[in-house]
C-alpha cells in the first residue's frame, strides 16, 4: 500500500481538500519516522499507512485518517504533542494523545504501566469514540504482522487481544475487525487446534461450495419471481467461532450446524420478511432456530433475521437476511453510524444513539472518577464491559443489557439512580425474588420502590455485581451521611496510625492531609475522611501515605543497623563454612565468605551474576537480570556486591525450564528421553494441560554451564509439537 493508492481509495467518498490534508499528514509522519524500521525490516511508515487504510475501508472521517497516520509520532519519535496540535489542530492532537502510551513515566511494574495505558485510552475513548476505532485498526494491523515478533510476545499480544480488544470490537458491533483478530489470536495461542479446524474445513470445501451455489441459485430464482432485488452469497464461518463451539459446548466438528450459511441482502425491511417467507416455503425451518434481531436488535446495534432450515441434503443450513444498511452496521458497528461533523465539535458519543446503547461511555467516566488507581479501574471495567452479558426486559418490553451474574439491584440502578436508591424489592417473571437473585437472559424484571425507603444499606455493596451499581451506592452514602462519615473516617485514621506505632499529631497536619487527599483524587480533606467513613477507601491506605516519610526514616535506621551487622558477618565468616553451595563463585574483595545460590533465578556458569548481602545468611548469588535484586541508591541497593565465576571448579547447577506444546500422547516421554540422552540429570518434573489442549511441562535439571543448558534446550525445541522452551524464575 502506497500513499497514492490510499488517496485513490479515499477519493471515493472524500473531497479534494480532505485528500490534501491527508497527504500533508503522511508527509509529516514519513519525515518523523525516517530511518525507523519495524521488526519485519520494513520502513515504519508502512504501519500507520496500513492503519489508515483499514479506517478508510470503514469510510471514517478525515480527522480519523490523519490521526491514524500520526498515531505513533509522539510515542516513537521526537515530535511533541504541541507540534501535532499546531500543525493539525486540537481534535487531531487529542486523538493522538489518547493513543499514546505512557512510556516516559516510570512505573513500579509493567502491569501498572499497562493498566495506566488502558485507563488513559478508555477515558479518551469515552470523550471521543474515534480513539478506540483507530486503536482497533492499529491492533488489527499489529496482529496481521505478529509473525515477526518473538514467541513470548506473540502469545502475550494474542492473549491481550482476546481479553481486551475483541470484546471492545464486539460491544461496538465491529464484527469485521473482531472476527479477524480472533482468528489470528487463535493461530498463535493454539496453533494445533487452529490448523486442525482449517484442515477439516478444507477437506470438503469444493463439495460445500457446490452445495451452497445450488441453494443460492434456487433461492435467487424464487426471490426474482417476487420482484425483489437481492444479493445472495455464501457466508464463511470463522475459525475462532467454530473452535469456541467445539470447546465451550464440547461439540464435534461434524455437529456444528452453521458451517453452511447463506446471507441475503435486500433493499428494505419489508423485503427481509418476504424473503424469510420464501425460504421457509422452499425448506423446512428447524424449531427454535429462528431469531428476529430486526424487531429486537442486539445491544451493539446488530440487526438481521436468522433462521436455520433443513437443506436439500438433510443438513442444517443457516440463513441470514438483512438490508444493506443493516449489513454495514453488522460489519462496522458504531463506525457505520458516524455522526461527527467536521465543521463542528460534536463527538459521536454525544450525537449517536440514545438510552442503553451509549451508557458504556458515561459509565467509563464514572469509573475513572471512582477508581483509586488504574488497577482498580481495569478490574471494574472488565466486570462491566468485558464479561459475558445478560439481556433482560422491563415490564414495558425495553431491553436492558447487564453483566452476567447481575442481580435486581444492578437492573434498578441501570434504569435510574433514584429507582435504585428507593428499591425495596423485585419481581422476576411475575414472582417476588430476593435482591441477590441472579438474572438470566429473557427475564422480565420489575422493581418495587417506596418513597419512604431509607435508601441503600451497606450490604448492597456486597450484593451488587456491576461496578456501575456499586459506584451509585457509594455516591449515596457520600451525600446522605457526609458529616457522620467525616467523623467516622477521622476516628478510623487516628486508630490506624496508633496501631502502626505513631501518634496522629506526628502526621495529621492539614498540609499533609491535603497532599494525601490530592494523591487519591479527593477535592478536600473532608471528602477523603468521608470516603474512609463510608468504606470507599480504607484507613490503612490513607495511613500508608501519611506515615510514608516516618516509616522510611525508621526503616532506614533499622536497615543501616542490619547492614552493618551483615557486613561484619560476611568479613568474619569461617572458611570451613564454604561447602558445596559456594563452589564456582568468588566474592570480589572479600575472603572466607558464606555463599549460596538464589533459588529464584538459579544462576549457572556463563550467566552474568551479582551478589547480595543477606541478613544473617552471607552472600546470595543472583543472575544480573533477576527482578528480586534491589536497585537504586538506598540502603537495600548498598547491599549489592560484585561476584564472579571461578573457571576451574566443576559442579552441577540447578536450572528450572518450562516447555509448552500441543498436548498429545507421548510428548512428556519424548521430552524426558531427549534430556536423558544429553546426559543431563532431571531432579524434578511436573506437567499439566488445559482445555485448549496446551501442555505445560516444568522441569528442574542439573547442568554444568550455560552452553550445556543451551544444548539441552535446542534438542527439546526440535521435538514435534513443542512450541517454546524457556528458562523460568521463581517469584
Amino acid at each position: 500500500m502506497s500513499i497514492e493508492q490510499l488517496l485513490e481509495k479515499a477519493s471515493a467518498y472524500m473531497k479534494e481538500s480532505d485528500l490534501k490534508r491527508i497527504r500533508e499528514a503522511y508527509d509529516f509522519a514519513e519525515r518523523a519516522h525516517s530511518g525507523q524500521l519495524r521488526k519485519s525490516g520494513e520502513p515504519y511508515i508502512l504501519h500507520p499507512l496500513a492503519v489508515a487504510d483499514i479506517l478508510i475501508g470503514m469510510n471514517m472521517d478525515t480527522t480519523s485518517i490523519i490521526a491514524a497516520l500520526l498515531h505513533d509520532v509522539v510515542e516513537d519519535t521526537t515530535v511533541s504533542l504541541e507540534v501535532v496540535e499546531q500543525q493539525f489542530g486540537h481534535t487531531c492532537a487529542m486523538l493522538v494523545d489518547g493513543l499514546t502510551k505512557l512510556e516516559r513515566i516510570k512505573f513500579k511494574t509493567k502491569e501498572e504501566q499497562q493498566n495506566e495505558n488502558y485507563r488513559k485510552m478508555f477515558v479518551a475513548m469515552a470523550q471521543d469514540i474515534r480513539v478506540i476505532l483507530i486503536k482497533l485498526a492499529d491492533r488489527l494491523h499489529n496482529m496481521r504482522t505478529l509473525k515477526f515478533q518473538s514467541e513470548e510476545s506473540q502469545r502475550r499480544i494474542a492473549d491481550e487481544t482476546l481479553e481486551i480488544f475483541c470484546p471492545i470490537a464486539h460491544r461496538l458491533g465491529i464484527s469485521a475487525i473482531k472476527w479477524e483478530m480472533e482468528d489470528i489470536a487463535l493461530r498463535y495461542l493454539n496453533p494445533q487446534q487452529y490448523y486442525r479446524i482449517v484442515n477439516l474445513m478444507q477437506k470438503k470445501r469444493a463439495e460445500r461450495e457446490q452445495y451452497i451455489a445450488d441453494v443460492i441459485q434456487k433461492i435467487n430464482e424464487k426471490v426474482s419471481e417476487m420482484g425483489i432485488d437481492s444479493d445472495i452469497s455464501g457466508r464463511p464461518k470463522h475459525i475462532y467461532s467454530i473452535y469456541n463451539k467445539m470447546t465451550v459446548k464440547s461439540k464435534q466438528f461434524s455437529e456444528i450446524y452453521d458451517l453452511l450459511a447463506i446471507r441475503v441482502i435486500v433493499d428494505n425491511i419489508k423485503d427481509c420478511y418476504a424473503v424469510l417467507g420464501i425460504i421457509h416455503t422452499l425448506y423446512k425451518p428447524m424449531p427454535g432456530r429462528f431469531k428476529d434481531y430486526i424487531a429486537m436488535p442486539k445491544a451493539n446495534m446488530y440487526q438481521s433475521l436468522h433462521t436455520t432450515v433443513i437443506g436439500p441434503t438433510g443438513e442444517p443450513l443457516e440463513v441470514q437476511i438483512r438490508t444493506w444498511e443493516m449489513h454495514k452496521t453488522a460489519e462496522f458497528g458504531i463506525a457505520a453510524h458516524w455522526a461527527y461533523k467536521e465543521n463542528g465539535s460534536q463527538p459521536i458519543t454525544a450525537s449517536f444513539g440514545t438510552g442503553n446503547k451509549m451508557n458504556m461511555f458515561t459509565d467509563i467516566l464514572e469509573l475513572q472518577q471512582e477508581a483509586r488507581d488504574a488497577s482498580e479501574f481495569m478490574e471494574s471495567l472488565k466486570v462491566d464491559f468485558f464479561s459475558d452479558l445478560v439481556f433482560v426486559f422491563t415490564p414495558k418490553g425495553e431491553v436492558i443489557e447487564l453483566p452476567a451474574g447481575s442481580v435486581p439491584l444492578d437492573f434498578a440502578y441501570r434504569i435510574h439512580t433514584e429507582v435504585g436508591n428507593r428499591t425495596i424489592g423485585a419481581k422476576v417473571n411475575g414472582r417476588i425474588v430476593p435482591l441477590d437473585h441472579r438474572l438470566k437472559t429473557g427475564d422480565i424484571v420489575e422493581i418495587l420502590t417506596s418513597k419512604h425507603s431509607y435508601g441503600p444499606s451497606q450490604d448492597w455493596l456486597k450484593l451488587a455485581q456491576s461496578s456501575h451499581t456499586k459506584s451509585k451506592i457509594k455516591q449515596f452514602f457520600k451525600k446522605e451521611k457526609r458529616e457522620e462519615n467525616v467523623e467516622k473516617g477521622r476516628d478510623a485514621i487516628e486508630r490506624e496510625i496508633r496501631r502502626i506505632g505513631f501518634e496522629p499529631s506526628q502526621v495529621m497536619a492539614d498540609d499533609k492531609l491535603m497532599e494525601v487527599a490530592g494523591k487519591f483524587n479527593f477535592h478536600d480533606i473532608d471528602d477523603m475522611m468521608s470516603a474512609v467513613g463510608f468504606g470507599g477507601i480504607t484507613a490503612a491506605q490513607i495511613c500508608t501515605r501519611l506515615t510514608e516519610k516516618l516509616r522510611k526514616e525508621k526503616e532506614q535506621e533499622e536497615t543501616q543497623r542490619q547492614l552493618e551487622e551483615a557486613a561484619k558477618e560476611v568479613k568474619t565468616a569461617p572458611a570451613e563454612k564454604k561447602g558445596r553451595p559456594t563452589h564456582g563463585v568468588r566474592v570480589i574483595g572479600v575472603d572466607n565468605v558464606l555463599v549460596r545460590f538464589a533459588r529464584c533465578c538459579n544462576p549457572v556458569p556463563g550467566d552474568s551474576i551479582i551478589g547480595y548481602i543477606t541478613r544473617g545468611r552471607g552472600v546470595s548469588v543472583h543472575r544480573s537480570d533477576c527482578p528480586n535484586i534491589p536497585t537504586g541508591d538506598g540502603d537495600e541497593g548498598n547491599r549489592v556486591i560484585e561476584v564472579e565465576w571461578v573457571d576451574s571448579v566443576e559442579a552441577n547447577y540447578s536450572v528450572d525450564i518450562e516447555i509448552t506444546g500441543h498436548d498429545r500422547r507421548g510428548l512428556l516421554n519424548e521430552v524426558l528421553q531427549v534430556v536423558s540422552e544429553s546426559k543431563t540429570i532431571i531432579s524434578a518434573v511436573s506437567g499439566r494441560s488445559d482445555k485448549n489442549k496446551m501442555a505445560l511441562i516444568q522441569m528442574t535439571i542439573l547442568i554444568r554451564n550455560i552452553d550445556h543448558l543451551q544444548s539441552v534446550v535446542d534438542k527439546i525445541k526440535r521435538l514435534k509439537d513443542v512450541y517454546s522452551v524457556q528458562r523460568i524464575m521463581q517469584s
